[in-house]
């Protein structure tokens, strides 16, 4: 099985600036629900960019499934999907408008868009909200439209970019909950988050990413015991240091 993930030899920088990402190695294996942490700065952003094709590089590999995503074929969009930190919705629209059309962006027949859309309002416990304009919605009611915007079609690959910002617990909880459960189901989920605690509840295996290379990458159990620590808070500081940054 074709890794969903596998990075070789990428760096990157922005125009004249001095390399954000050198030389960086990293596989994600299929099926893994897997976190990249690092503080501010590290190149955590830059390289969810990069492996979402939202960046572009010059040197190096990112293979995700294992196609190139240097001039991607369009066929690798249908791959995967992204929950970003940021709305990702029509503010304007209805939750179910919203999910027909990017149903329709995604190649999804009528059927399917029906299907698909009242199988997350349901799960997603959208349905009541089904026909409101979503810029109306609660913070946590526009995260789960985001998140169901991301697998309308079923993704094999799913990023997640603070998935649960701003969200009350139980919407939290729900989030979580309904990540596992695509996972169970076959969904890779590359997670980012700044919420530790939660991370420790889904992620099974984390990366830390620094001075943009990886640092360290293993199962969250055996850092945890090789390090010491009772935490992923813990040990994102020994690891990454208590000083401010940027």
């Amino acid at each position: 099985m074709e890794a969903a993930i596998q990075i070789s030899d990428l760096s990157f920088r922005y125009q004249a600036q001095e390399p954000v990402l050198d030389q960086l190695n990293l596989t994600i294996e299929a099926g893994e629900r897997f976190g990249l942490f690092g503080p501010n700065g590290a190149g955590k952003t830059t390289l969810m960019s990069l492996m979402t094709g939202l960046l572009p590089y010059k040197t190096g590999s990112v293979k995700l499934l294992g196609y190139e995503l240097r001039g991607r074929d369009r066929k690798i969009n249908s791959l995967f999907g992204l929950v970003p930190q940021d709305f990702s919705f029509y503010p304007e629209l209805s939750t179910e408008e919203n999910l027909q059309f990017f149903g329709a962006w995604a190649g999804l027949t009528k059927k399917e868009i029906r299907e698909k859309t009242n199988e997350l309002l349901s799960v997603l416990s959208l349905e009541k909200v089904r026909t409101r304009a979503v810029g109306k919605f609660s913070g946590g009611m526009k995260r789960r439209v985001n998140l169901a915007i991301a697998v309308m079609h079923d993704p094999r690959v799913l990023f997640l970019d603070e998935p649960t910002v701003g969200v009350d617990v139980q919407t939290r909880h729900a989030i979580i909950h309904y990540l596992k459960q695509l996972n169970q189901h076959g969904t890779t989920l590359i997670y980012t988050s700044h919420q530790l605690h939660e991370a420790e509840d889904l992620c099974t295996r984390v990366a830390m990413i620094d001075e943009g290379k990886i640092i360290i990458n293993d199962t969250l159990t055996n850092l945890l015991h090789q390090h010491k620590q009772d935490g992923l808070e813990g040990l994102f500081l020994e690891l990454t240091g208590r000083a401010y940054r940027s």
